[in-house]
């Protein structure tokens, strides 16, 4: 079965493997490792407690002490709290491996993504991280720049044809839709359907959506001009 989304992206950003939750590779021993090994292990429990209590609900003292190291490493490493939360709630560094895939394997890839259940501990949801963000608007701009940078700009240049950044950004729209739903709202046909009944739907609307698009009907059946067609009598 598929993992839930952004678990696997946090084994990405953090180097948590083998099915290693990122709170027990966070506890290692700081003694046993590099300077490199102990971010990895900041960011791991960085990932977890942001993911589990929010951003206002997490300390840097916590993250340090779940790594075994003082808080100042954080600050040495990372410079604030704020800068931490960016470095591992980047959407661009979850979604950035998407645009490694084949066109023809990008159905695959999302139904991977939003397929599976939820796992505790798997990093936040993107928006979720903007509502738990201590600056809001500036979370927004920063969501909203990669989100154009990965979608509206390089991944509709990849499917091409008419309106692709439209048609990228309504891939990007449905996915985190979909997600958020079956994650945090978890209405019931949507996390009790069987995956394989799930990704049947989700691959024929994303297969639509990397398309060339709807004909054009030459205003055949609107009259060209909007409106609906009028009948005679």
């Amino acid at each position: 079965m598929a993992e839930a989304p952004w678990t696997t992206e946090v084994r990405y950003v953090t180097g948590v493997q083998n099915g290693e939750t990122a709170k027990a590779v966070a506890g290692r021993p700081a003694h046993k490792r590099s300077a490199s090994a102990t971010r990895t292990a900041l960011r791991a429990a960085a990932a977890f407690r942001f993911g589990k209590y929010g951003y206002e609900g997490t300390s840097v003292r916590d993250i340090a002490g779940d790594v075994g190291v003082d808080a100042a490493l954080v600050y040495r490493y990372f410079g604030s709290k704020e800068a931490l939360f960016n470095d591992v709630s980047g959407s661009r560094k979850i979604f950035e491996p998407l645009l490694d895939e084949p066109v023809e394997a990008i159905p695959d890839w999302f139904c991977a993504l939003l397929t599976g259940q939820p796992r505790e501990g798997g990093f936040p949801h993107p928006v979720l991280s903007v509502l738990r963000s201590s600056g809001r608007d500036e979370a927004v701009a920063r969501l909203r720049a990669d989100f154009t940078e990965v979608f509206s700009h390089r991944l509709a240049a990849r499917i091409g044809g008419p309106d692709a950044d439209l048609r990228a950004e309504l891939l990007a729209a449905w996915m985190l839709g979909t997600s958020l739903m079956r994650t945090e709202i978890r209405p019931p046909a949507l996390v009790s359907t069987p995956d394989a009944t799930l990704e049947r739907y989700l691959r024929a609307g994303i297969e639509v959506l990397l398309g060339p698009g709807p004909a054009e009907d030459d205003g055949a059946a609107g009259g060209g001009d909007g409106e609906c067609p009028v009948g005679d009598g």
